[in-house]
């Protein structure tokens, strides 16, 4: 296979996989602002869970939604969810 081959095809399955990323975002601010509801977290903990919510959102809905991923797993974390 072609070095272009290789370019083509990791364009190609980044392309399929990008709406995949953007379909998890809103679920995964779902379950965390689920998971808030009963979380048995510090007040800190619950403010830098908070806050990571709202950067993931706002990645979101930049367009940013492989980082908006990064960020609400990372969340998703300190709740206990991963």
């Amino acid at each position: 296979m072609s070095k272009l081959s290789h370019v083509l095809l990791a364009g190609a399955v980044f392309g399929f996989s990008a709406p995949t990323f953007a379909f998890q975002c809103p679920s995964d601010i779902g379950e965390i602002d689920e998971a808030l509801q009963s979380a048995d977290v510090t007040d800190e903990q619950k403010q830098q869970v908070m806050d990571l919510r709202d950067e993931g959102e706002r990645l979101h809905g930049a367009g940013s939604h492989q980082e908006a991923v990064d960020t609400l797993a990372q969340a998703k974390q300190i709740l206990g969810l991963e």
